[in-house]
């Protein structure tokens, strides 16, 4: 094989429409532009997003300032009494037995601990974030906390 003998796959390439060149070519006369009217024209035609005498389209949405950043984090958060009040003393408090406690909205994502409270009894809380609160109430009441990834 040498390079005079390279072809194309059938079908690849496809002749272009040779418009205005007589009746017989069928796209003679208007060359498939319609009679008369914008289309027409030479240099005729709307622009981007035009819909006749209709409210455009970005018009009619409601003003909508700033952004969502998209990579935002969303956490889950459990206040320490639920956790005074669901969990015994000195019991683990993990991601999973937050999970299988009820406690979490959507389990795949991370938990933050929060809240103030004097705490009935000592938990050891392992969890991805902490306030200083609940790590000052855990603490006070004997208790230790992980920060996991």
């Amino acid at each position: 094989m040498k390079l005079h003998d390279l072809t194309p796959n059938p079908g690849a390439k496809k002749r272009r429409k040779r418009v205005g060149r007589g009746i017989a070519a069928g796209q003679g006369k208007t060359a498939g532009r319609g009679t008369k009217g914008q289309g027409a024209r030479s240099g005729g035609g709307t622009r981007l997003y035009h819909q006749g005498g209709n409210l455009p389209f970005f018009r009619r949405l409601p003003f909508k300032r700033g952004f969502t950043p998209p990579n935002q984090v969303q956490w889950n958060e459990v206040n320490i009494t639920l956790l005074a009040e669901r969990f015994p003393a000195d019991a683990e408090v993990t991601p999973e037995t937050l999970a299988e406690a009820g406690l979490l909205r959507k389990p795949a994502n991370p938990v933050a601990v929060i809240g103030k409270t004097d705490l009935p009894h000592a938990l050891r809380v392992r969890v991805q974030r902490v306030t200083k609160g609940a790590r000052a109430s855990i603490e006070a009441a004997g208790g230790t906390v992980e920060i996991i990834e």
